[in-house]
C-alpha cells in the first residue's frame, strides 16, 4: 500500500476525472462508484475517514419503521418511498459486506388489543416493502415469548410484542471498508487533506480544489474535470466555498446515544415507538454493549457537540419504563452523537419529521455537484444517483457497477472463522471475535503480523480484546494517524469504555508513533490530546472518567 506521502503526491500530480469532497459513507461510497466505472478518482477529507456523521448512527442498516410510521400518522406519503428505497439497499449491504452487517431481531412491546394491530399491520407492510426472503418475517409474540427473545423486557402490563428483523453493522468499520475497496482497486486519497477553496478556469467552471494537509500545513493543489461535495453535514460550507453567497439548503439535527453494560444478549433488541414528545428510540445490542438512541434536535454548525447529562437521562428514562434493569446515567460507560443533513423542506417543519430523502444538486454555473441529505442505509443508491450526475457533465456513458460489489473484507469471511484463528495463534475467544467482526475476511493479515513480532499479540489494555497488531496494521494498511483513529474507528474500543480507551490511549500513541516516526514528546502529545478530548466528553455528561490530578 502507498505511503500517505505517496498518495499525496499523487494527488497533487494527476489529473482527475472527479474528485470526491467527504470521505464518510455517501463519500467513499461516491468514490468507489466512480473508479469503477473507469474515471480517474480521488478522494479527500478534511479529518479522518468516517470522522463525523458516518461513525456516529445508531448502527442499523434499515428501511425506517418511524418514517412507515410517519407516513401514515401524518399522511405523508413520501416517506414511503424512502423506506422502499432503504430496505432494497439493505439487502445489499447484507449481501456486501457480511463480515460488518447482519440480520438483528427488534421487539415492539404492545400494551392493548390496538396497538398489537397497529404495529403487527405496520410491519407486515414493512415485510412487504423489503420482499427480502433472506430476513425472517413479522410476527407477534406472547409475553412468555417476548421474555425469551429479550429477558429484560418489562412484563408489567405487557399484552404481547410484535417482533420483525432488519439489519445491523458496524458504521466507522463499514465506512473503511469502503475506502480500502476504492484504494485496493487503485483509487487515490488522503485523510486529514482539507478542501479550503478552489480556482476556476476563464468559463468560470471548478478546475483547481486547493487543499492543505492538516497534518503538515503544506498546500496541496487537486485538478480535476469534476467535484463532488459529499462532506454531509458540512456541505453548505462547501458550497459557500465554490460559489459565495449561495443559499443554504441543510438542517442539521443532533442525534445522540449512550453505551450501557449488557445484561445478557439472547439477541433481541427494543424499539420503543413513542416517547413523551413522539419520538422512536431504539436499545440495541451491539459489540458487548446496550446502544440507546437516539435525540432529534435541530443544531447550528459550529454548535459544541457533546452528549449531556439532561439527554442522557432522557433516553435512560424512556428506557427504564420498558426495562427490568433500572439504568442510571453513572452507568453509562461511553457515548457518543453525531448531526443529521436533513434537505431542507419548503415549509418549516420538526428535524424530526423532515423525510431522509437526497437530492443532488448541480450548480450550472461552477458545476459543483452536491449530494444533500439521505441516510447511510442508502449511501450506494446516493452514490450511484450522484456520480450518474458526474458521467453526464462528462459526456461519459459507464454505468454503475456497485450493486453487487463486494466490499474489502467480505473475501474469505466466515462466520466460525474466529476458531480456526483462536487455536492457530493461541488467542483468547474474546480477541478472536472481536479481530473476526473487525477485519472480516482480513484477519489473516492482521495476525501475520504477529507471526513477524511475537510481542504484537498482547493485549492493548489486559480488560479489552483488542492486540497491540491491530495498531500497527491499522497504521500499515487503513490510513491511521492519530489515538482516536485507532480507538474510536478502527478497533471501537472509544465507543466500548472510556475508561479502557483512556488507559490504552498511551500504548496506541507509543506503537501508533513507532509506525509514523514520531518522537516520544509527539507521541505524548498525541496520548495528552486524546485523553483531553475523551474527559471533556465524559465531564459534559457528568461522569468524569480521568482521575483527579493530586
Amino acid at each position: 500500500m502507498k505511503s500517505r506521502a505517496e498518495s499525496l503526491h499523487a494527488i497533487a500530480s494527476t489529473d482527475f476525472d472527479v474528485c470526491v469532497i467527504g470521505g464518510g459513507a455517501t463519500g467513499s461510497g461516491c468514490a468507489l462508484d466512480a473508479h469503477l466505472r473507469g474515471l480517474r478518482t480521488a478522494l479527500v477529507d478534511g479529518g479522518d475517514f468516517a470522522s463525523a456523521s458516518s461513525s456516529a448512527s445508531t448502527k442499523l442498516a434499515h428501511g425506517g419503521v418511524r418514517y412507515l410510521q410517519q407516513a401514515f400518522a401524518d399522511f405523508d406519503f413520501g416517506q414511503l418511498e424512502v423506506v422502499r428505497e432503504a430496505l432494497r439497499e439493505r439487502a445489499l449491504m447484507l449481501h456486501n459486506a457480511p463480515h460488518l452487517a447482519h440480520p438483528r431481531q427488534f421487539l415492539v412491546p404492545c400494551f392493548s388489543l390496538f396497538e398489537m394491530l397497529y404495529y403487527a399491520s405496520g410491519l407486515r407492510l414493512y415485510d412487504w416493502f423489503a420482499g427480502d426472503a433472506t430476513l425472517q418475517p413479522s410476527s407477534v409474540l406472547s409475553p412468555a415469548q417476548a421474555h425469551e427473545a429479550l429477558p429484560t423486557l418489562s412484563r408489567k402490563g405487557l399484552r404481547c410484542a410484535v417482533s420483525y428483523f432488519d439489519g445491523q453493522f458496524d458504521d466507522a468499520r463499514f465506512c473503511l471498508s469502503l475506502v480500502k475497496s476504492f484504494s485496493e482497486a487503485g483509487g487515490e486519497l488522503a485523510n486529514y487533506l482539507k478542501v479550503i477553496g478552489f480556482e476556476k478556469d476563464k468559463s468560470g467552471r471548478l478546475a483547481v480544489a486547493v487543499a492543505v494537509d492538516v497534518l503538515s500545513g503544506d498546500n496541496v493543489r487537486i485538478t480535476a474535470r469534476s467535484f463532488v461535495n459529499a462532506t454531509g453535514p458540512f456541505s453548505d460550507h462547501l458550497r459557500s466555498l465554490a460559489k459565495p453567497g449561495m443559499p443554504d439548503r441543510l438542517t442539521l439535527s443532533k442525534g445522540v446515544h449512550v453505551l450501557l453494560p449488557l445484561v445478557g444478549d439472547s439477541g433481541g433488541a427494543l424499539l420503543i415507538p413513542r416517547t413523551e414528545d413522539g419520538r422512536v428510540i431504539f436499545a440495541i445490542p451491539w459489540l458487548g454493549r446496550l446502544l440507546v438512541g437516539t435525540t432529534d434536535d435541530e443544531v447550528s454548525a459550529d454548535q459544541d457537540l457533546t452528549v449531556n447529562r439532561a439527554e442522557a437521562e432522557y433516553l435512560l428514562r424512556h428506557l427504564n419504563q420498558y426495562s427490568t434493569v433500572q439504568y442510571k446515567v453513572e452507568d453509562v460507560v461511553s457515548a457518543f452523537c453525531g448531526v443529521r443533513p436533513l434537505v431542507r423542506a419548503k415549509q418549516a417543519r420538526l428535524t424530526k419529521k423532515l423525510i431522509r430523502s437526497h437530492e443532488v444538486e448541480v450548480d450550472a454555473e461552477c458545476g459543483l455537484i452536491s449530494i444533500l441529505g439521505g441516510k447511510w442505509t442508502t449511501y450506494r443508491a446516493m452514490a450511484e444517483d450522484t456520480i450518474n450526475a458526474v458521467a453526464r457533465q462528462l459526456g461519459y456513458s459507464g454505468s454503475s457497477k456497485t450493486q453487487h460489489y463486494r466490499l474489502a473484507g467480505s473475501d474469505g469471511y466466515h462466520r466460525d472463522q474466529w476458531r480456526v484463528w483462536m487455536s492457530e495463534y493461541s488467542i483468547s475467544e474474546q480477541t478472536a471475535k472481536h479481530l473476526l467482526e473487525k477485519f472480516g475476511g482480513q484477519v489473516g493479515d492482521v495476525l501475520r503480523l504477529v507471526g513477524e513480532q511475537p510481542d504484537l499479540k498482547g493485549p492493548i489494555v489486559h480488560e479489552a480484546a483488542p492486540i497491540l497488531a491491530e495498531i500497527a496494521f491499522c497504521a500499515r494498511n487503513e490510513f491511521a494517524v492519530t489515538v482516536e483513529d485507532v480507538l474510536g474507528r478502527r478497533i471501537g474500543l472509544q465507543n466500548f469504555c472510556w475508561k479502557s480507551s483512556l488507559r490504552a490511549a498511551p500504548v496506541v500513541a507509543a506503537h501508533l508513533g513507532r509506525e509514523l516516526g514520531w518522537t516520544k514528546d509527539q507521541a505524548k502529545n498525541a496520548a495528552d490530546e486524546y485523553v483531553g478530548k475523551i474527559a471533556r466528553q465524559s465531564e459534559a455528561l457528568g461522569i468524569p472518567v480521568r482521575e483527579p490530578v493530586p
